[in-house]
């Protein structure tokens, strides 16, 4: 490897997609490699990893998906910069993917968004929690087109709050697939309400500066947000059966 120290280990269990995004996720907030850099070659990371190209090439296309990684064709693939559109930005993406690749994307979602919160319990300041707490209070009384900008803002301002440059430069590189995936939900219920509570339980957590209870609302929030999109999409395939 040419970028830092980081070691892949090889993959014992099954070569599946989010056991492998999972490693390369280690490999991107490990530091070994900068937004703008290249990635090994997939020749590499498959001899590293002890599995197919296929399943590289599929755990690459998540993160592609997330916004974290783009390919250049004849050129490989390299951590995108903060300021880097989404391709897919206002693509309705679950609907295009299908179920299990949802299923992926939104697992790597929690790797990422979990651990942010986590840190966020442990560095965050009586300031920033003051203005999380704003964004919180504005939600509340929102009509539906402005909740889906403050909820993108109140999960932006938690990275902000974890102090890792790293988290902060993927949630602001996946802000259009995350506007896509708040509106599909919130218009599928038709209210916001039970997306409040889970970002109250969150800020409640975070609060406390207890991370571990952070890290379980959080989760719970991304695991309602999982069955939600996925009923979506059953719906749609019922539809189009």
């Amino acid at each position: 490897m040419e970028k830092g120290q980081f070691e892949f280990k090889p993959i014992q269990k099954n070569p599946l997609v989010v056991e492998l995004t999972r490693r390369l996720l280690d490999y991107i907030f490990s530091g070994s490699i900068q937004p703008g850099d290249r990635l090994p070659a997939e020749r590499q990371l498959q001899e590293a990893l002890g599995v197919g190209r296929s399943a590289i090439r599929e755990a690459i296309k998540v993160l592609t998906v997330l916004g974290i990684l783009e390919v250049k064709q004849g050129d490989g693939t390299y951590l995108k910069t903060a300021d880097s559109g989404l391709l897919l930005e206002s693509i309705e993406w679950g609907l295009l993917l299908g179920e299990n690749r949802v299923h992926d994307i939104i697992e790597v979602r929690k790797e990422i968004e979990a651990p942010i919160a986590r840190l966020a319990a442990e560095r965050c300041t009586d300031t920033e929690l003051k203005e999380l707490r704003l964004i919180l209070d504005k939600l509340k009384v929102s009509t539906i087109d402005d909740f889906v900008e403050l909820d993108i803002a109140f999960h932006i301002k938690i990275a902000q709050m974890s102090k890792n440059t790293v988290f902060i430069g993927i949630l602001s590189s996946i802000q259009s697939l995350l506007r896509t995936w708040i509106k599909l939900v919130i218009e599928e219920v038709g209210e916001t309400q039970f997306s409040y509570n889970d970002h109250y339980n969150i800020y409640q957590a975070l609060s406390n500066k207890d991370p571990q209870a952070s890290v379980e609302a959080m989760e719970l929030h991304l695991d309602d947000a999982t069955g939600r999109i996925l009923n979506i999409i059953k719906a749609k395939n019922e539809i189009d059966a």
